[in-house]
């Protein structure tokens, strides 16, 4: 199994919305690939109330069979879609793909 996580910070406004919006809509875009790619075994989205500074806004946690399954969710259009608008609103991404048993 792969496990995929992907932290984002957002910008204060973007796309005429204000960050608060963004992370509403983010997390609904985020929530509807489940549904759409099969590729996905299990799907987290969390919203973070962690005041820090180095803390991330939305953090995303899927799981996959294995790599073929992985490659078959980042290249799904629904997947390219939602990127596409992340990409837009957010000013930091992080990610780590790792194996677990």
């Amino acid at each position: 199994m792969i496990k995929h996580v992907v932290m984002w910070k957002l910008k204060d406004h973007a796309e005429g919305h204000s960050k608060h919006e963004n992370l509403a809509i983010m997390k609904n875009k985020l929530l509807a690939l489940q549904k759409a790619i099969p590729a996905i075994t299990s799907m987290e989205v969390g919203l973070n109330f962690n005041t820090s500074e180095a803390a991330a806004d939305i953090v995303l946690i899927t799981t996959h069979t294995d790599g073929e399954a992985l490659q078959a969710y980042v290249e799904h259009p629904v997947h390219r879609e939602a990127a596409g608008f992340i990409g837009k609103i957010a000013s930091e991404r992080k990610v780590v793909d790792f194996e677990i048993d």
